[in-house]
Parts: structure tokens; sequence; C-alpha cells
């Protein structure tokens, strides 16, 4: 019966906010500065939410996918002589083929490896005259493998190989993702302040631009908690059309933005994935409830200080 009578009182304040009051409306400018400033405000922060939204999950799958990927790849790095390369990867590969917990092993060949130089040396590089290590790219099972093991083995026959499992790039990589990440909800947090420290200081400047018209409702015996009402409706109202404004454009804005396999394409990935559009419907209601909670509690503050 609580639970009943809880979810009814939620119901008829709801509808109390919607369709409001007409002579506690008087009380409320219904155009010019604070209306403006209110309505921006909201859709410029959030279509900036938005967008750090989407920048803050999107570094989450990017520290994801570093993560997965770098953690089942590894790279043994074969130094030798010339006369003796051919036969310690024979060594390299015949350890990796009885060693358990790797999936699959490939040693690049020199197209592999020109290629993989190219970016700083150029395409035209004579790796054949150039004593360049040889690589083997490793990529192990989802249980992995002994690294200790593996290198003891590769340093017992092939002395000249060296294992990379990528701890050392990978644990950077993944933690800046994360913090990136973190930053990005911190961002979220200020703009949730932001929008709170604007539509109260524009609730208490329309509050104080209707002090006399507050003062004749008092007179004829209005509450202060039904004048304040008539703020929190018209501020909470104008507050959820701005953030719908304003997530609109910001959806829009991420839908045109280059797609990952355009070439030399800016910003790609930066969008929401799958279920994550989502977060989209939570952005205007969540921007209304902050605005209730600010302009409450400024009508409430305020009207207590005018006489």
């Amino acid at each position: 019966m609580r639970g009943a009578r809880g979810t009814s009182r939620t119901f008829l304040a709801v509808t109390a906010l919607l369709s409001g009051d007409r002579q506690a409306d008087r009380a409320v400018p219904p155009s010019g500065f604070t209306a403006i400033l209110t309505s921006f405000t909201a859709a410029a922060m959030a279509f900036l939410a938005v967008f750090i939204l989407a920048l803050s999950l999107a570094t989450g799958r990017v520290a994801e996918r570093w993560a997965s990927e770098l953690g089942l790849t590894s790279t043994i790095k074969i130094s030798a002589p010339v006369g003796e390369m051919e036969t310690q990867t024979r060594a390299v590969e015949e350890v990796l083929r009885t060693t358990s917990g790797i999936k699959s092993y490939r040693v690049m060949s020199d197209a592999d490896q020109r290629a993989l130089l190219a970016p700083w040396f150029g395409s035209d590089l004579p790796i054949d005259s150039l004593p360049i290590p040889r690589l083997v790219e490793v990529v192990e099972t989802e249980e992995g493998y002994d690294v200790t093991g593996l290198r003891l083995r590769l340093q017992a026959e092939a002395p000249g190989a060296f294992l990379d499992d990528h701890t050392r790039w990978r644990r950077p990589l993944v933690s800046a993702a994360q913090s990136l990440r973190l930053v990005g909800w911190g961002a979220l947090g200020l703009i949730v302040l932001s929008v709170a420290a604007m539509i109260t200081l524009a609730a208490q400047s329309a509050l104080a631009a209707s002090s006399q018209v507050i003062r004749v409702m008092r007179l004829v015996g209005a509450r202060d908690t039904y004048i304040a009402r008539a703020f929190v409706r018209r501020f909470t109202l104008r507050t959820l059309i701005g953030a719908l404004v304003g997530t609109v454009l910001g959806a829009v804005t991420l839908i045109l933005l280059p797609q990952q396999n355009a070439p030399d394409a800016f910003l790609t990935g930066i969008r929401f994935d799958g279920w994550q559009w989502l977060w989209l419907l939570v952005l205007p209601p969540f921007s209304a409830i902050v605005a209730f909670l600010a302009t409450r509690r400024a009508a409430l503050g305020t009207l207590n200080e005018v006489t």
C-alpha cells in the first residue's frame, strides 16, 4: 500500500508540474534574459555532454581492445650472425611448436619487416644489406603460456632470441586510456555542476525581478511553496527542451563525423556503439532533474529572503 501511495504521489507531482497553474505562472517571466539563458545553457551543456560521453565510452572500448589484442600477442626478436640466422630461426620455430599455450606463430618475411619500418625509414630500405633482427609474431591461446619457461627454453635453444610479451607497452597504453575515460566522467560531473549553478543564478534573477508580484501574491494568501512550484515548473521545462535540442544536435553531429574506414579521416571512432546510443535518452530527463532540484532550492531560499 505504501508503495502504491508513493507512486500515486509521484504521478500527481509530475502531472502538476507539467500542467502548471496559470495564477502562479504569472510570477515567472515568460520570456526575456533568464528564459534565453536557461534554454541556451541547457542546450549547450547537453551538446557537450554528448561528445564527452561518446569520447569516454569510445576510450573504454579502445582500452578493452588494446588489452585484449596486446595481451594475446608476443614478439620474438632473433639477433644472430647471417650464417646462424636460419638455424636459430628453425630452433625458435621448434620451441614454439612444442610449447603449450601457443595458438599460432609466423616468421615475418623481409617484405613484412620492410612494411613495418616504412613509416620511419621509407619503403626503399635495403633490409638485405642491414643487420636487422628477424621477428616472429606469436599469438597465444586464452589460457596463455609460461613466459618464464619459454624464455629459458629460447635461451637454451636459440641464444640470439629475445621474447617480448608486450607487457611494458600494454600497461601504459591501457592505463592512459582508462585515465582519459575517468577524465571524461569528471568532465560530465563538471557539466552537471555548471548547469545547476547557471540555473540557480537564472532562477534567483527571475525571483528578484518578480519581487513585487510575489509580495502581492503573498497578500492574497499564496504560500511560498505554491509560488516556488511555478518557478520550478517553468525552469524545469525550459531545461528539458533545451537539453533535448542540444542532445539531438550532438547526436546528428556524431553521425556526420567520418567513418572509421574513411581515408585520412580525423576524429574517427568517437561515437556510440550499439546499445550505448540509449544513453542519449537519459541526458534530457537527467538535465530536467538537475534543473528541478537546483530551481527548487534557489526558489525556496530566495523566497525566504523576500519580505
